[in-house]
């Protein structure tokens, strides 16, 4: 099943309103959100000032608008990619992690986080955005699927769904920090077998078992460490003779 929140989202949206969200969003590219006026961005949409102010109250509301609009269309990009992929478990990794990646890249996510970063800091800290509920209604789906088909086990796909997108989240606003280029691709590898290794039937994330969780290590072991093939299990102690 292929998760398309972006349809739904654009069909509530009028013509008059993509054009407006284009106007925001080339203000934006070229002078940041600060700088950016409503009578900039009607100037540039070609409507009057009254006809925004019907539409949005002001920038910040123009601002969610246009954010929810840029990166909810990354999540039915890489749902389409996906959509081929043989379980729910393969098709949720490589969709939260190259959305993740493709949102780091987009030129409106970079140009806030470069000018005004402090816009964001709601979205980490007390509000969950409208893409951000987007992202975990899809993340929810794709769980309940590979709970079906027993390629995942969690217990609550909602609250795994929701755990997932703060573990993203994160990923994210680490974009500009010093150094993270060139360690970006290192670790979006290891973001996949992260989530891949959480949701796995036997990781310990849902009902899976020790048996399971002994076969996993046994399969990413190297030649000769018995103790990852045990499961990272402890050696048992030798007993001590008795006197």
């Amino acid at each position: 099943m292929v998760v398309d929140t972006n349809r739904r989202r654009v069909s509530q949206r009028t013509v008059e309103d993509e054009a407006l969200l284009d106007a925001v969003q080339a203000c934006v590219l070229a002078v940041g959100v600060r700088r950016t006026t409503m009578t900039d961005v009607a100037r540039r949409a070609g409507v009057s000032r009254m006809t925004l102010y019907r539409r949005y109250a002001d920038v910040t509301s123009l601002m969610q608008a246009l954010m929810t609009r840029e990166f909810t269309q990354i999540i039915g990009e890489v749902e389409r990619e996906v959509a081929e992929l043989p379980s729910a478990r393969e098709r949720l990794v490589t969709a939260a992690v190259a959305g993740v990646d493709r949102l780091t890249r987009h030129p409106l996510f970079l140009r806030i986080v470069d000018v005004d970063p402090e816009l964001l800091l709601p979205y980490i800290t007390t509000r969950r955005g409208a893409f951000q509920r987007a992202a975990v209604e899809a993340f929810e789906a794709r769980l309940v699927d590979g709970v079906g088909e027993g390629s995942i086990a969690v217990g609550d796909p909602a609250a795994a769904a929701r755990a997932i997108e703060l573990a993203l989240r994160g990923f994210a606003f680490q974009t500009l920090a010093p150094g993270a280029a060139g360690e970006r691709v290192a670790e979006l590898g290891e973001l996949g077998r992260m989530l891949d290794a959480y949701l796995a039937p036997g990781s310990g994330s849902g009902s899976g078992s020790g048996r399971g969780r002994q076969a996993r290590g046994r399969e990413l072991a190297p030649p000769g460490d018995e103790t990852l093939a045990a499961g990272q299990a402890r050696a048992p102690r030798p007993r001590k003779a008795r006197r």
